[in-house]
């Protein structure tokens, strides 16, 4: 399992997103566009940042109330999804394949989160709810 793919547009992302994630080095500037879908999936543990320590995609936009879910790869040791500064996102630590966690996205905003462990290197991502 390499990362969730989807047939969808991608958007810029905003400076806000760019500054926090351009360290992982599977983002290229842009986010998936994911709008009106009600739930779409995050790989954990895709192949970026010199290993196995990246979320694919890394960043993406969706619709207020659509269901994120995480999905963890297996590799690439024990990862979670935790929100950068506090905020919603608080995952257990797993190295488990298969292993979900999800959030539904009530409010607006841009919301960036990591992976506490993998941080340094890179493991970063973003949701932007509209």
């Amino acid at each position: 399992m390499n990362r969730t793919t989807y047939e969808a547009e991608s958007v810029s992302a905003p400076e806000e997103v760019s500054d926090y994630v351009s360290a992982s080095s599977n983002f290229d500037g842009t986010m998936v566009d994911l709008t009106g879908r009600d739930e779409v999936e995050v790989t954990v543990g895709v192949r970026g940042n010199g290993s196995y320590y990246a979320f694919g995609p890394p960043a993406i936009t969706v619709s207020t109330g659509t269901t994120v879910t995480w999905r963890w790869t297996g590799r690439g040791n024990a990862h979670n999804v935790a929100s950068q500064g506090g905020g919603p996102l608080n995952s257990s630590l797993t190295a488990e394949e298969g292993h979900t966690y999800d959030h539904t996205f009530e409010q607006s905003g841009v919301y960036l989160y990591k992976c506490n462990p993998h941080e340094f290197q890179g493991m970063k991502g973003a949701v932007v709810v509209e």
